[in-house]
């Protein structure tokens, strides 16, 4: 049985975020709610879920904060933003900071459905859930949290190792912020905290992975950007 999909609501008035949630459950989605700016964005940058509905007018932090914030952490990360009728201003500006649809209160629940559904359907680059990863000269499983290499010799890894690279190997695709990181992985703001702590971990994983750190072919340094798993290693 596949799990379902969450969605993210941040909209301060209480009769629409109840609507939302109500008619997403209904759906068949997981619902995820916060009606202030502050504690909207600790969860989009914190929690883990597939789209976010974002009303722009908030207390607290506004929505296009938010989104900024967002779009800076998680770039794939599917958003639709929830405008009055008036605000194309900000619907514009929404949009040129990386949105991806846009409803306009009041709005029906059919029309909201469906543009999440069209939304999510077409958000087609999202990490991969990887279990098994073979690179050059071992394999690694990540449901047993070990490295087995072809010489018969065996590395275990710790849970946030297996979590990084996860996280990194479902993201092969692109290079990867140590901010990103710390938000999808540590599960943290990384406002005022440092990136070392990602620096230290990726050096731990390149050792147990024999991943030479001056040259290294699997966990790749992206200067000045973060970190790239590759693929073809």
């Amino acid at each position: 049985m596949m799990p379902k999909q969450r969605i993210l609501t941040i909209e301060d008035d209480g009769a629409i975020r109840r609507g939302i949630v109500d008619a997403l459950r209904f759906a068949g989605y997981e619902p995820l709610e916060a009606g202030h700016g502050e504690a909207g964005l600790q969860m989009a940058v914190g929690r883990e879920f597939d789209l976010l509905l974002l009303d722009l007018v908030l207390p607290g932090r506004d929505g296009l904060e938010i989104l900024r914030e967002v779009r800076r952490l998680r770039p794939t990360l599917p958003v639709i933003i929830l405008t009055a009728r008036g605000e194309e201003q900000d619907r514009v500006r929404g949009l040129k900071l990386g949105a991806d649809d846009y409803v306009v209160k009041p709005f029906s629940v059919k029309e909201l459905l469906a543009r999440v559904e069209a939304v999510l359907r077409r958000s087609a680059e999202r990490p991969l859930d990887v279990r098994r990863i073979a690179v050059r000269g071992a394999e690694i499983d990540l449901d047993r949290r070990e490295v087995r290499f072809d010489d018969g010799q065996r590395a275990e890894l710790s849970d946030r190792e297996v979590e990084l690279l996860r996280y990194l190997a479902g993201n092969a695709s692109r290079t990867v912020s140590r901010e990103e990181i710390l938000a999808s992985v540590w599960r943290i703001s990384p406002q005022g905290v440092t990136t070392r702590t990602v620096d230290m971990h990726v050096a731990r994983l390149r050792a147990k992975l024999r991943d030479d750190p001056e040259e290294p072919a699997i966990l790749q340094t992206v200067r000045g950007k973060g970190y790239k798993f590759a693929a073809d290693a």
